[in-house]
């Protein structure tokens, strides 16, 4: 395998879905000043690396100016991010403030700390950005980061709701963006691995391997190993929705439903053509292989 060839297939599909879902959802216009914050982590230096790349050719001008909240982790390398950033050239600030102390305070040992962590870190950045004069704050969640907020929400939450690839701030003040929205996880994994970014695990959370989100992140991840597609067809069923038939009265006036006398092409003929995958009479479990599998149509009389 030709490995410098395939780091530049990786680049190219990483450049090709960022711009997609940046030009998708408009998130950066001409003369944006983007505040894209850094973590530490694969997903953060992936983002600035990959905007970095786009902002040389993008035909809209825009700003970069990374971010970074030192939340005073015992041990944390207070370092590793400034000398990182500047051997890049990117505008950048540190923002210093002690929100380890208060988690550790007020969440007793053993529970999930990343709720709270999140608040006072989104409160702290959307400081920062109106100090900075940022129009845009950029976000490093990505596609399995969207997709498993959705089964979260799902499951734990009882609403439908997933992460949006843009959206207004909790205060109003600001527009968030997730330009790695249809991006999958594991190739930020192997472009961090490409660019050798300088990570720095989070010692607060990171080491809570029960949460629900890895849980589910696990269960993703299965699904994407057995059945390639299934993930990619989750997140286009998020752009994809039909309010008719789902089941929430405010979004659809399921109260106002008459019959008209004519086909409506989102009555039950929508369901008609639509192929399932279904599982041979021999073989009801999900441990068959797709090649066992075979693609049924189900017509009126079968339903």
């Amino acid at each position: 395998m030709d490995i410098a060839f395939e780091n530049r297939k990786l680049e190219k599909r990483l450049c090709r879905l960022v711009g997609q879902a940046i030009d998708d959802y408009r998130m950066i216009e001409d003369g944006d000043r983007v505040m894209v914050c850094l973590s530490g982590g694969k997903d953060s230096y992936g983002l600035l690396d990959i905007l970095m790349r786009l902002q040389r050719r993008a035909p809209a001008r825009f700003e970069l100016i990374a971010v970074n909240l030192d939340q005073r982790q015992p041990g944390f390398p207070a370092d590793v991010l400034p000398n990182y950033l500047r051997t890049l050239g990117v505008p950048f600030h540190i923002e210093t403030q002690d929100t380890y102390s208060i988690v550790k305070k007020v969440i007793p040992e053993g529970k999930t700390m990343c709720s709270l962590c999140s608040r006072l870190r989104r409160g702290i950045l959307y400081r920062v950005a109106r100090e900075l004069g940022a129009t845009k704050i950029a976000l490093g969640h990505h596609r399995d980061d969207i997709l498993q907020t959705l089964l979260l929400n799902m499951f734990f939450g009882a609403k439908l709701k997933g992460m949006p690839p843009k959206l207004v701030s909790d205060n109003g003040e600001h527009v968030v963006i997730r330009p790695l929205a249809y991006v999958p996880e594991k190739d930020l994994i192997r472009w961090a691995e490409v660019r050798q970014f300088p990570i720095i695990p989070c010692n607060l959370c990171g080491s809570q391997q029960h949460l629900q989100r890895k849980q589910v992140g696990d269960l993703l991840r299965e699904w994407d190993k057995r059945y390639p597609g299934r993930i990619d067809n989750m997140l286009r069923a998020l752009q994809n929705v039909v309010p008719s038939h789902l089941m929430d009265r405010g979004l659809y006036d399921f109260a106002a439903v008459r019959a008209t006398g004519r086909p409506e092409a989102e009555g039950d003929l929508a369901f008609d053509d639509e192929p399932l995958t279904m599982p041979d009479a021999h073989d009801a479990t999900d441990e068959a292989p797709m090649a066992a599998r075979r693609i049924v149509t189900l017509t009126p009389q079968d339903a």
